[in-house]
């Protein structure tokens, strides 16, 4: 089969035409699938044929979803979920047995924080955490029941960059699956198959929806740790719904286009938020004062739509500058049209105690910035205004 370009594969990945030859793929609303007679419907539930048989098992819109995000990741197979943590919990879940060792970075999402040190301890799995300047410390971790490397890179809120590559080579050493959350990338700006990672995973929530409508996540990577990610998600009931995937994979054929601009108005607010004298600090991958910058070159298209930035003033200053935002949205979501500013210590990362936030970087004063599709100057003069 021919291999088209990324933008090419995300407009014209398509199910196939029904007997009516629409143009755009319809909707399957539809909760079970119909069989032609008794053997047809033993052989589909023996598996001997692959077909829909019911929508927790798979649905036409879902699996054009799959199939187009797997052709951007560069995956064998997946699975879509109802949410983002869906989608972690479940590959996990899927993997991991009993008195299983997972080893993961510091600085990760505050709910897949919460089912690691919460959740999974009640099933005896535990995790070990490495920070992110500290890559080389890794294999000192590993013990016989380390089955699973956890990433997320950049990583949310403190949009620290990890070396993926580095991280493959460890986990093919050691024979452990490397598992990469590529949220804050989207497959447009950085592919972790290519450095090593077995199974990617994303919230669709974010970039890939891109306008705030649905909740959803997928997992994609090799067909054989895929098999056992859908054979547990299919009994346990996570998938997406039709309606959701629908719009998602709608929303991915403009992928491109609007990550091109969220990354350059990203990085223009980052340039300006370096200068500005109110601010301590700045953090986003493409700027060149990033400690990572280099690895974010190497591993990504460009720098993404989040930037990490401290307000000067702690806990005050941080309330002070919220307060007085009028254009941007406060909200805890990222990956939007809209921008977003959020209070990590707050709001996403809140469950985290004070030592494992500042552990990861999060300060009182600390605020993510997710930005969206506005004119440039809106944004940036709202955030003037704010500081002022």
């Amino acid at each position: 089969m021919e291999k088209y370009k990324f933008e090419t594969e995300a407009v014209r990945t398509q199910i196939e035409r029904s007997k009516f030859l629409e143009h755009s793929s319809p909707l399957y609303l539809t909760s079970s699938f119909v069989f032609e007679d008794a053997e047809d419907m033993r052989a589909s539930f023996a598996e001997e044929k692959e077909r829909n048989i019911y929508s927790r098992y798979s649905n036409p819109n879902s699996s054009e979803l799959i199939e187009k995000v797997c052709k951007m990741e560069g995956a064998e197979d997946g699975f879509a979920f109802a949410s983002g943590m869906a989608a972690v919990y479940s590959t996990l879940a899927a993997l991991l047995e009993s008195e299983d060792h997972i080893i993961s970075s510091r600085s990760i999402f505050g709910s897949t924080h919460t089912l690691f040190t919460q959740f999974f301890p009640k099933w005896n799995i535990s995790t070990s955490y490495f920070k992110m300047d500290e890559l080389e410390k890794i294999e000192s971790l590993i013990t016989p029941k380390t089955k699973i490397i956890y990433a997320e890179s950049p990583t949310n809120p403190g949009v620290d960059v990890l070396d993926l590559e580095v991280l493959g080579k460890i986990a093919k050493k050691h024979n452990l699956i490397f598992v990469v959350d590529n949220c804050f990338a989207t497959p447009y700006l950085q592919q972790p198959i290519k450095f090593g990672a077995d199974l990617v995973i994303h919230s669709g929530t974010k970039l890939m929806d891109g306008q705030g409508r649905v909740l959803a996540g997928i997992t994609v990577g090799s067909k054989e740790l895929m098999d056992k990610v859908y054979r547990f998600s299919r009994i346990t009931g996570p998938a997406l719904s039709p309606f959701s995937a629908w719009i998602l994979s709608k929303s991915l054929e403009t992928l491109g286009l609007r990550v091109d601009r969220h990354c350059e108005n990203a990085l223009k607010l980052a340039h300006y938020l370096e200068n500005h004298p109110k601010i301590n600090w700045v953090k986003y991958p493409f700027l060149k004062s990033h400690p990572k910058y280099e690895v974010a070159k190497k591993q990504m298209k460009a720098g993404g739509s989040v930037i990490a930035f401290e307000v000067k003033g702690g806990i005050d200053g941080g309330r002070q500058f919220f307060d007085s935002i009028k254009l941007l949205s406060l909200s805890a979501n990222l990956g939007d049209s809209r921008s977003i500013v959020t209070h990590p210590a707050s709001t996403t990362h809140s469950k985290l105690t004070k030592e494992e936030r500042e552990e990861v970087g999060i300060t009182d004063g600390s605020v993510r910035v997710s930005v969206g599709l506005e004119h440039i100057e809106d944004i940036i003069s709202d955030i003037e205004q704010a500081l002022a």
